[in-house]
């Protein structure tokens, strides 16, 4: 008897505290009605937890400072994570970062290297930027042809640019 109260006991202490469930979808609803309070409610923790969607979201909330202080270094911060993971939202905020120097330097190569991973994944405003990017010159050689292969690529993809 008291060897099975002692397990049941183990049990309990092994057992995982009760998690607040945050929900991914429910900080869109919120954000998307306007209500940034509740999307950071719902997306900072599972940021922390390494949730790219929720990293790039708050990236946007941080840029914006929709709710909180606006704060371009810590939007740069939480879109690389989010890139790095190979989000392609937050790989093309990421070039928008780089490119016009909001964050972080200006850093014309490294917008192009972001914007490529995010163009190469279908994003359209990425495709533009990048196009951009080659028809002027900015880092990378100016390239007419791939200028306008990738702002027509942006274009077939539904890019109102």
């Amino acid at each position: 008897m008291r060897t099975k109260a002692l397990f049941s006991a183990m049990l309990l202490a092994l057992a995982p505290l009760p998690i607040v469930a945050q929900d991914f979808n429910a900080g869109l609803a919120a954000a998307e009605r306007g209500d940034y309070v509740a999307a950071l409610r719902e997306w900072k923790p599972l940021a922390e937890q390494g949730h790219a969607g929720a990293q790039n979201n708050l990236g946007v909330i941080y840029e914006h400072g929709h709710s909180v202080a606006q704060d371009r270094a810590e939007a740069a911060r939480l879109f690389r994570l989010a890139a790095e993971q190979g989000d392609a939202r937050a790989q093309s905020n990421l070039g928008n970062i780089y490119s016009n120097g909001r964050g972080v330097a200006r850093d014309y190569a490294e917008a192009v290297r972001w914007y490529r991973l995010a163009a190469e994944q279908g994003i359209d405003n990425a495709q533009y930027n990048l196009g951009l990017m080659y028809g002027k010159g900015q880092g990378v050689a100016k390239d007419d042809v791939l200028a306008h292969m990738w702002i027509n690529i942006a274009a077939a993809n539904g890019s109102e640019k």
